[in-house]
């Protein structure tokens, strides 16, 4: 089943290759839901979801508003677990291990799984202290280890060239653009080995929005990332494997290539060819 008005953009030369089963299988599964639901009170906004998400790629949520995408993504650190009345059934596993278990550390499980929000929120103190203070909190205190790291992080973030002669400066002064790599500096420096983005070039430009992109690819080098966002071409440009998601259900997954180009459900096929959404 090939859409047969699938949006050019989407078609041409900004769509991701399919993977190749050699590159499918070379990523090993890292993140493995099963039978995920959630309820916030009587409300349910996941329904038995389960999917396994592949270590050092892109991985895409995409439906329309509502679908429980920012939800879920929030599960995979717990996020919910400051919201009251959330009750989760099912079980996530990181390399094996059940997330939600009675032994899980919840601070040290959000230091391995680091999350950038829609909206870029540095602290109110310079671009130094914005990286520094989480560094601080876990433990890390000499001055030269402290400026190693923030310099390698700013790197890491594309950001270094624009901001080392002004780390002293409030992050407040910074562009929009400028902020949100900050704020992904700040997850990086304290070495996570996933990072979960909630929509985080909605609020930019398009130039910054693509620095934001060029950065994503650059990083998955390293890090497993889970991307939310309403974009289907920011998906189809920067994500290896997309799950749609509607009324809090996982309706298809699969390489992002397949999801745009031949989905295997309807469904998937009306929402990518703009029939809803």
């Amino acid at each position: 089943m090939t859409p047969t008005n699938l949006v050019p953009k989407l078609q041409a030369k900004d769509m991701q290759p399919s993977l190749s089963i050699e590159e499918q299988t070379r990523h090993t599964p890292l993140i493995d839901l099963q039978g995920l639901s959630l309820w916030y009170g009587e409300s349910q906004a996941l329904k038995d979801i389960s999917f396994f998400i592949r270590e050092r790629l892109v991985t895409a949520f995409i439906g329309p508003s509502g679908c429980g995408k920012s939800t879920l993504i929030r599960c995979l650190n717990r996020m919910n677990d400051l919201i009251d009345e959330v009750n989760i059934e099912g079980k996530i596993t990181i390399h094996g291990h059940n997330i939600y278990g009675d032994d899980v550390d919840v601070i040290e499980l959000r230091k391995r799984v680091g999350m950038v929000f829609q909206k870029s929120n540095p602290f109110p103190k310079s671009i130094y202290e914005n990286i520094a203070y989480g560094l601080r909190l876990h433990g890390v205190k000499a001055r030269s280890d402290l400026d190693s790291i923030i310099e390698q992080s700013l790197r890491g973030a594309a950001l270094w060239d624009e901001v080392k002669d002004r780390l002293h400066e409030s992050a407040l002064g910074l562009s929009g653009g400028q902020q949100q790599r900050l704020c992904i500096a700040r997850a990086i420096a304290i070495k996570p080995e996933i990072i979960l983005m909630d929509e985080p070039a909605s609020a930019l430009d398009p130039i910054a929005t693509a620095k934001i992109e060029d950065l994503i690819l650059d990083l998955k080098k390293e890090f497993t990332i889970v991307i939310v966002t309403h974009n289907m071409q920011q998906a189809a440009r920067i994500s290896d494997y997309t799950a749609f998601f509607y009324l809090g259900e996982l309706i298809e997954y699969d390489p992002t290539a397949k999801i745009f180009t031949n989905p295997a459900k309807k469904q998937t096929e009306d929402y990518v060819t703009g029939r809803f959404g």
